[in-house]
């Protein structure tokens, strides 16, 4: 996807980055969105226009750059063999100012307003409840395949914010419209049990004092519940918490177990409960929170005790 000129511009841009002021750069960019171990960027220069940039500062060296490669490019087959759309994307591999290899996830931008959690503010109530049961048609169609086999396993992020609504013109919902899932940063499958991601990526931006620590009590299980559609689902209806729309949340809980009960029952899918829902929320937002604190933390110790690079992103706050 990136000529020669701007993949020279991107590593310009890496180059002199200073990830704690990413707005002071000599290339001018603007953060679009943050995740937990990556962040969108929009470089502003005109040779990339209609491009975002999802950053991953994650590995030590080429090599690994390369196991998670051949990963990230198998996920994309995977899931466009199954019909699940992806934005336009490529990726690019630049060195940072140490050196260190930096992986960039380089996708078509998109109309931010058509991003599922944006939509949320926008759309009609009775059209946001149709859009859910589109986003759980398009899960569906990863965990029937799960279901009718057991070579190969596909995992999936089902939150709201990880969909894109195509040809959305920012008012209404068309009649028909499709989706887009544009989160392809965490590919996770696996082939006879075996997963292909290397789990430990996701410890790289985590606190050194706490890396142990997740990785004995919450590794295992943040993975595996991506491949579970019941514990994707409940994610999915939490993040109406998230997005302060708490309000639909009892609408959304009925509309999914709906889909369970007809569109997915041959998967034999337990209904959810709001009590559920409301209880995985307040957890996972108070486990968020302390972690991204322990983050800044993490970030001051590096920066000013030990006076080492601090190569990740960090927002000023999260809204949970």
């Amino acid at each position: 996807m990136l000529n020669a000129a701007q993949l020279e511009l991107l590593q310009t841009f890496e180059r002199e980055l200073d990830p704690q002021h990413p707005d002071a750069s000599r290339v001018p960019a603007r953060i679009l969105g943050y995740g937990e171990i990556s962040t969108v960027i929009e470089i502003q220069d005109a040779r990339m226009d209609g491009l975002a940039f999802k950053r991953l500062p994650l590995f030590h060296d080429t090599r690994e750059v390369e196991r998670y490669r051949v990963v990230f490019d198998e996920y994309q087959r995977l899931l466009e063999q199954l019909n699940i759309r992806l934005p336009a994307q490529n990726a690019a591999v630049v060195q940072n100012a140490r050196d260190v290899p930096v992986f960039y996830i380089v996708q078509a931008k998109l109309n931010p307003a058509s991003i599922g959690n944006r939509a949320l503010h926008i759309l009609r109530d009775d059209e946001i409840l149709e859009l859910v049961p589109r986003v759980l048609q398009e899960l569906h169609k990863a965990y029937a395949h799960n279901h009718a086999q057991t070579q190969t396993q596909i995992a999936l992020d089902g939150q709201i914010s990880n969909w894109a609504i195509e040809n959305f013109d920012d008012k209404v919902l068309r009649e028909t419209f499709s989706l887009r899932y544009v989160d392809t940063s965490t590919p996770l499958f696996r082939v006879n049990g075996a997963e292909q991601l290397d789990a430990e990526l996701f410890l790289r931006s985590a606190p050194s004092f706490l890396a142990w620590l997740l990785r004995k009590l919450y590794l295992a299980d943040v993975v595996n519940r991506y491949y579970d559609f019941h514990r994707v689902a409940v994610d999915l209806v939490a993040n109406f918490y998230k997005e302060q729309r708490a309000d639909l949340v009892p609408a959304v809980v009925k509309t999914v177990n709906a889909f369970f009960e007809q569109d997915a029952r041959a998967l034999g899918i337990a209904p959810l409960t709001e009590q559920e829902v409301r209880a995985y929320y307040r957890e996972d937002a108070q486990i968020w929170s302390l972690y991204f604190n322990a983050r800044k933390l993490d970030r001051w110790l590096r920066t000013r005790v030990l006076r080492q690079p601090y190569p990740y992103i960090l927002p000023q706050k999260i809204q949970r």
